[in-house]
């Protein structure tokens, strides 16, 4: 209503022409229109931008706040060691959720000195998330080589039953643990109850675990779970650590390992003490105690396998037993005995050699093929 008042009074106010009014009266409304509304424009136009200018200054200062006051704690997190990891909790915690535009040049030293706190403090805290481990703190010597290698090296590094070690000096300290139990027979029972902590001890008993749980068990349990053994025979072959099989004469009947009808060629003795699977303690009850049975040959030959890798452990004791008893020094300390018997056997090739039985007994159990 307003704009039809203003261009009504121009058009009465301009020339009195009538063969002119009409048009004249049209140009001019339009050309005032148009004038009003490029004014009316540029008007607002300044005001837009000091809008945008204040938002962007205040903008601007809210991120220097921030990074001040991230500086701030940080300064302080540096001068309470103690109280590191809490302190990195609640830089997190502070960080802005959306980056943060970084392109300014405005600025003090100490602008500039806190902006780079900030981007530093953003990747150590990745950093700690991904390693779980607070890195910057001083409680780890190596703290700085942990960054550069993998994760199943740091998890070798925390956890000490999967330390690096091959399968050589496993098998080493297994010959170590076993001339020393050989002269104190409680030495094996001390270390799978707790009892002994020391870093050589640990290092026994981690060797012995591997031994059981990556060499052998798994492979027995695969022969096992292959074959048509019954369990009454099974528990036979583990109770007894001596076998010998002798071939006889062929006869159709029952095979007393699985029970199936066929030529049965083969006779397994059983005899032998019964030991402890840990302490490797051997039970006096029913020594002389044998077992014989007719196998067919498929049952014969994994009867031999299963055999060498489930007593392996307890005859390698028995032979380390008796290179002690045979031993004619005395008044010598434990330690000294065991480092000297040890070179000896490997100075002889002992150890090698039945470091190579064990492996053989191993490719045996992998080779052996399932039953049709």
């Amino acid at each position: 209503g307003k704009r039809k008042r203003s261009s009504t009074s121009v058009l009465y106010d301009s020339d009195e022409s009538e063969d002119s009014d009409i048009l004249v009266r049209k140009v001019f409304a339009k050309r005032h229109c148009i004038l009003d509304e490029d004014e009316s424009s540029q008007e607002q136009q300044p005001d837009k931008t000091c809008h945008a200018e204040n938002i962007s200054t205040r903008r601007k200062q809210q991120v220097l706040a921030k990074l001040k006051e991230l500086a701030r704690q940080r300064a302080s997190r540096a001068s309470s060691s103690s109280g590191s990891s809490q302190a990195s909790n609640a830089e997190v915690e502070e960080e802005p959720l959306s980056p943060l535009p970084l392109t300014s040049t405005e600025g003090s030293e100490v602008d500039n000195d806190s902006m780079k706190d900030f981007i530093d403090d953003d990747e150590e805290e990745e950093e700690d998330d991904d390693n779980t481990y607070d890195i910057r703190s001083k409680k780890h010597p190596q703290q700085k080589k942990i960054h550069q290698i993998s994760n199943s090296q740091l998890l070798e590094y925390y956890v000490p039953h999967f330390t690096r070690c091959s399968h050589y000096e496993h098998f080493q300290r297994i010959v170590k643990a076993f001339l020393i139990n050989a002269i104190d027979d409680t030495f094996l029972s001390s270390l799978y109850d707790g009892t002994r902590q020391k870093k050589y001890a640990q290092d026994m008993l981690t060797s012995l675990h591997y031994l059981d749980d990556r060499f052998i068990q798994p492979r027995l349990e695969n022969l096992i779970s292959r074959s048509r053994w019954k369990d009454r025979y099974k528990e036979r072959v583990d109770c007894y650590p001596d076998v010998h099989i002798i071939m006889k004469n062929p006869q159709y009947t029952s095979c007393q390992a699985c029970e199936l009808n066929r030529y049965c060629k083969f006779d397994v003795l059983l005899s032998g003490k019964l030991y402890n699977s840990r302490t490797l303690e051997a039970d006096d009850f029913m020594s002389h105690d044998k077992q014989v049975l007719r196998v067919g040959t498929v049952c014969a030959d994994r009867t031999r396998v299963y055999h060498n890798l489930k007593h392996f452990k307890y005859k390698l004791y028995v032979n380390c037993s008796s290179i002690a008893e045979l031993d004619g020094v005395e008044d010598e300390p434990v330690k000294d005995t065991v480092e000297r018997l040890f070179s000896q056997l490997e100075d002889k090739g002992w150890i090698r050699k039945r470091y190579d039985d064990l492996e053989n007994y191993m490719n045996d159990a992998d080779n052996f093929q399932e039953e049709k």
